[in-house]
């Protein structure tokens, strides 16, 4: 099989993978595809740790795996077209490509050969060629695999910028039915020997995966509710000390089991689940205040924050003058950024409505929650249905699921 072959199907085998994604990269869309496309396979945007996005040519070292995860289109039981490239193609793919400035650094990923430790060893070799021999500077995200030994894992953070281990799926039950040879308990291991070498790196001042570990759970494989998504999610933030939890809607595939749903789940789901986890990461909420016990799932019509908010209307409205920062956090339209910028401001004078504009800050998501020296929203005698429809966006969620909130932050 030549090159280009096996690029086209382990480039198109890799797209599954959602853990070296960003959202808010519709600007580097190209509809026609090509390199730059984030519909596409091949490319894929991530973020280093000094906040640049960055090119990366995503591929997999081969689409052939030994297991049988039911949900997975690699697994050993399907029939696919499989290819498998040599460490030094993926070193000559990665360097040709670079040299034409189309990427910036590689995130590679395998399926199982043999074994864990075989095929870790040759996604290391890759990794360890490009930067001791060809001195390549480039970003590289390596995915690792649980059931490697530590030993490879520790040299795969070397050379790495960061690694990462998929859990998958949100529970260990969920788990041991659709992914047999795979075990949770081992993966978390993993996850936390990588936490260590990062902590111990950095009070060595050595390096070890500087841009920290990521991990993937797929959403609408299993009955699990976003409730329980959420919680492990929040779980590995404070156990692992991960910085990305990536979350991925499944996907139908060819033969599939009967274990798994012929529908996959809508797209605006996964999207929901980025937001509650930002809501959770940067805004001072806890996993379990996103959902109730009688609706475990988000509300796909409106975002996670303006959900809670209609929850708890009798905490609302918000004096901007004088409310702490945490609870300005919580507004329905107010941004870390903006939150900062409010803080800052009434240092010097008391907001007024018409301030909120200069601020940046849309009118239409904050006025029904807010207090400034001229304006109080308590003053309003809107009901819940009213105020969700008139601060819902006027635009309807795209196909990626993707709405102005999530480039500009103003959850």
């Amino acid at each position: 099989m030549d090159l280009p072959t096996k690029l086209a199907i382990l480039a198109d085998a890799a797209k599954y993978d959602a853990s070296c994604a960003s959202s808010g990269t519709t600007k580097r869309n190209s509809r026609k595809g090509g390199l730059g496309s984030t519909t596409g396979s091949g490319i894929c945007h991530s973020y280093t740790p000094d906040g640049r996005c960055v090119s990366l040519l995503k591929i997999l070292l081969t689409n052939y795996c030994i297991y049988d995860c039911l949900y997975c289109i690699n697994r050993i039981s399907s029939d696919v077209r499989r290819a498998r490239f040599t460490a030094e193609e993926v070193v000559r793919l990665t360097l040709d490509f670079y040299r034409r400035n189309y990427i910036e650094g590689l995130f590679l990923s395998s399926g199982i050969i043999r074994n864990p430790d075989y095929t870790m060893e040759r996604v290391v070799a890759v990794a360890r060629t490009l930067r001791t021999e060809h001195k390549f500077r480039g970003y590289i995200h390596l995915k690792t695999i649980p059931e490697a030994s530590q030993e490879l894992i520790a040299e795969a953070g070397r050379w790495a910028d960061r690694i990462s281990i998929n859990i998958e799926l949100p529970t260990k039950i969920a788990l041991e039915e659709l992914a047999p040879q795979k075990n949770f308990a081992r993966t978390e291991a993993a996850m936390s020997g990588i936490k260590a070498r990062i902590i111990e790196a950095k009070a060595a001042k050595q390096k070890f995966a500087p841009a920290g570990q990521s991990t993937q759970m797929i959403v609408g494989a299993t009955d699990a509710s976003d409730a329980i998504i959420l919680q492990q999610a929040s779980s590995l933030y404070a156990k692992q000390k991960l910085k990305r939890v990536y979350y991925s809607a499944f996907s139908p595939i060819p033969d599939a089991s009967t274990k798994l749903p012929l529908i996959a789940p809508p797209l605006v789901r996964e999207h929901r689940l980025y937001q509650a986890d930002w809501l959770v990461r940067f805004y001072g909420f806890k996993a379990d205040e996103l959902t109730t016990n009688t609706a475990p799932n988000l509300d796909l019509t409106i975002d996670p924050k303006l959900s809670w908010a209609l929850r708890h209307r009798h905490l609302f409205p918000i004096d901007l003058n004088k409310a702490p920062r945490e609870m300005l956090l919580r507004v329905p339209g107010l941004g870390t950024k903006s939150v900062e910028r409010i803080v800052r401001v009434r240092r010097w004078h008391k907001l007024r409505l018409d301030d909120l504009p200069r601020l940046h800050l849309s009118l239409k998501k904050v006025m029904p929650f807010v207090i400034t020296a001229d304006y109080n929203s308590a003053n309003l005698a809107i009901d819940r249905a009213d105020l969700a429809q008139r601060i819902r966006p006027a635009k309807q969620l795209d196909l990626f699921g993707v709405e102005s909130s999530v480039l500009t932050g103003q959850l």
